[in-house]
């Protein structure tokens, strides 16, 4: 099964992931794609390490998230990834804009391939305004065209508002 879990800030999309991942009866591998650049992010990340079960594994995924996928996956295993949009921050800081169509590229092509459960976590970023800067912007659409790209890879997609799941595409939860 694959999952793609989107919503906005503090929708609960994470909190849901977590719950599919345990639900799955499954060993789980926690993909983290966050770096602790500020305090506050540090504690962001360390929340998150609290609330996750111990006997789950951990993979620090920085921007290379297709190769850490296929290192991790396996049949009779769950990996959730937390989160893409992060990820897609790690990205857009190389200042490399090719890198982020290679690397989205090469994540779309690795999916179908990916023995196991996986869920991903993702912001939901087109549903506000036109952000007024460029870098904002770029952000959004690339966030956008991902999601496009992935969800048609995605056995189940669900809108996470208000922590209340909405299904999008596949089974009911």
């Amino acid at each position: 099964m694959k999952t793609l879990v989107l919503g906005g800030v503090r929708s609960g999309k994470s909190r849901l992931a977590e719950r599919l991942a345990a639900e799955s009866g499954l060993p789980v591998t926690y993909v983290a794609t966050a770096r602790a650049d500020d305090a506050e992010m540090a504690r962001r990340i360390e929340r998150h390490r609290a609330d996750r079960p111990g006997d789950w594994g951990l993979v620090e995924a920085d921007t290379g998230l297709a190769r850490a996928l296929e290192q991790a996956a396996g049949p009779g295993q769950c990996l959730l990834v937390d989160c893409l949009t992060l990820w897609l921050t790690q990205l857009l800081c190389t200042e490399d804009e090719a890198r982020i169509e290679r690397e989205r590229e090469a994540l779309i092509e690795t999916i179908p391939g990916l023995p196991g459960t996986l869920v991903f976590v993702s912001n939901e970023t087109g549903m506000g305004i036109t952000p007024m800067d460029a870098l904002s912007r770029r952000f959004a659409d690339e966030a956008g065209w991902l999601h496009q790209r992935l969800a048609p890879e995605m056995d189940r997609v669900v809108l996470t508002v208000a922590g209340l799941p909405h299904v999008l595409k596949g089974d009911l939860l």
